[in-house]
């Protein structure tokens, strides 16, 4: 049995926060892990502009509200639970993902949460585990499954060499040539194939 794992922003889903910084104009909202490795970093950082800016949870999710699917996304993804199992794996927030996944169908989704405080200000954040694709998939193979991964950015790079087949779905152009090793697919059609 073959269990499919998929990230979600950047493969189903524009990445949210370059989708935040466009409609807020604070560009430093744009980086996301295709630029940073580092996810506690990168989160530190957001969540300090977004004090600075004054910038509350609903804000955000009005915003996500808007988010359409990545063009093709909603049939890839009908078509590959078709065929198989399929979970999300994401680095992203329940409080954040949950319009999209209802546009997507529903799919499993495993992700981590906020903490947000009295006043509607992001105050933190929660992993549900450290390394959460990377462990997630190795759970899934200790429990016999077979697990094909697809992502796009650093932090899928060890949910990627975890599974016993790993693609790089539209990966920028830095992360192909660092990580040459990885088959890349450029549209859902060769994703597809990739899975079934």
């Amino acid at each position: 049995m073959i269990i499919s794992c998929l990230d979600l922003e950047g493969v189903l889903v524009p990445e949210i926060w370059i989708v935040v910084s466009k409609k807020t104009g604070i560009k430093e909202l744009s980086l996301t892990t295709r630029d940073e490795p580092d996810y506690d970093k990168l989160m530190r950082r957001r969540l300090g502009i977004l004090k600075t800016h004054r910038i509350k949870l609903r804000d955000i999710q009005s915003v996500i509200s808007k988010i359409e699917l990545l063009s093709g996304a909603k049939a890839f993804l009908d078509k590959l639970r078709a065929a198989r199992q399929v979970v999300i794996l994401s680095d992203t927030y329940y409080e954040f993902a949950m319009p999209l996944i209802k546009k997507l169908g529903y799919p499993m989704l495993w992700c981590n949460w906020l903490v947000v405080d009295s006043k509607g200000y992001i105050a933190d954040y929660h992993l549900r585990q450290k390394n959460g694709k990377e462990k997630s998939v190795r759970g899934l193979r200790n429990l016999g499954y077979r697990v094909y991964a697809a992502g796009d950015s650093y932090n899928d790079l060890a949910m990627l060499k975890a599974a016993d087949k790993g693609i790089l779905f539209r990966p920028p152009v830095n992360i192909a040539k660092e990580f040459s090793k990885f088959k890349i697919a450029q549209n859902y059609a060769g994703l597809l194939k990739f899975f079934v």
